[in-house]
């Protein structure tokens, strides 16, 4: 049996990082089914679903209804607001946030109210793998949410039009989706954190609904008042000097809530005749040719926006999985 420099064996090793991966394979498929099973699962997803065929409807009724050619017409069913009815990313947008954060608000401190997590240390699996597992099985659950309510909106799209989508429209749709999965996936780690760092269920569904509502109402009034107070634009000479510098602050203020960086990124990607997602000054427009980005282009303007939302999902978990290592448990 061959040693290594530390003394400990090489198969013991690969027999001890065999168990953790069991173990949280095990975890894994028992955290999902739970979800699957669960009737809050089975609300959500009527949810998401009814506001997915409402968002539709508004969509093909404003589309019925225009007289003007429309390109891209597979697009618009996701980016076309009804007369009464806000589209399809305007409500992912706004109840994204709430599906991660109801399958994870209760994560951790529920397994802690019930005496429970104390049984799930005690079996033969190693401690990283309970919030591992937990966090990957609600991922699979948003991912599965996520791309069927896309291949729901697009088999109904192509009953109702009878068109087939382009190949650029499909890939514009399949990112829109990926980045959808990111930003929920976020709120699931955020609301996972609150789970760790709160006690009680209810607390921590309280504090991540409080940043929810900050993040997507707030935080642009917010940012709104700092560009205001930095760089006034009160007077002409104001207006004159500082409409640039305040403009600038204010959207870089805004990209700090995970709601503005994916709804400005969606945007971008999902209507190719957003041409920049920064501030574009009259020279820069001097000359410039009306028409739409390619899907690359369009790509090449929104990816800063998927690292960010992913560097945030992933400070988010890290948080979240430092502060229950450094729990104490068993004596709970």
């Amino acid at each position: 049996m061959r040693k290594t420099g530390e003394g400990v064996s090489v198969s013991e090793k690969e027999r001890k990082r065999d168990a953790a991966e069991t173990g949280l394979r095990a975890l894994y498929r028992k955290e999902l089914a739970d979800h699957l099973s669960s009737k809050r699962f089975i609300i959500i997803l009527v949810l998401i679903y009814a506001t997915s065929f409402a968002s539709l409807y508004g969509a093909l009724t404003a589309v019925s209804e225009s007289t003007e050619t429309i390109d891209y017409l597979f697009l618009t069913l996701f980016t076309t607001s009804g007369s009464s009815i806000p589209s399809f990313m305007s409500f992912i947008a706004l109840l994204g946030p709430f599906v991660g954060l109801t399958l994870g608000f209760d994560a951790i401190n529920s397994e802690r109210s019930n005496g429970t997590l104390n049984r799930l240390v005690a079996q033969p699996i190693h401690r990283d793998s309970i919030i591992i597992g937990k966090f990957l099985a609600g991922t699979t659950i948003i991912a599965i949410m996520v791309f069927t309510m896309g291949i729901f909106m697009g088999t109904i799209g192509v009953l109702s039009t009878g068109l087939l989508p382009q190949t650029e429209e499909v890939l514009r749709i399949f990112v829109y989706l990926i980045y959808t999965c990111v930003y929920i996936a976020f709120w699931l780690g955020l609301s996972i954190l609150f789970s760790v760092v709160c006690r009680h269920s209810a607390t921590s569904a309280l504090a991540v609904i409080a940043l929810w509502i900050f993040f997507a109402i707030f935080m642009s009034l917010v940012a709104s008042i700092i560009a205001n107070a930095v760089y006034p634009i009160d007077d002409q000479f104001g207006a004159l000097f500082n409409s640039y510098n305040n403009y600038t602050l204010e959207l870089n203020l805004n990209r700090i809530s995970p709601y503005y960086l994916y709804s400005e990124a969606v945007s971008t990607i999902m209507n190719p005749s957003v041409r920049a997602v920064n501030v574009v000054t009259v020279s820069q427009l001097d000359g410039a040719i009306s028409g739409y980005l390619t899907f690359g282009q369009s790509l090449l303007l929104v990816w800063p926006h998927l690292v960010g939302l992913i560097a945030l999902l992933f400070a988010a978990f890290i948080c979240s999985y430092i502060g229950f290592m450094r729990q104490e448990i068993r004596s709970n």
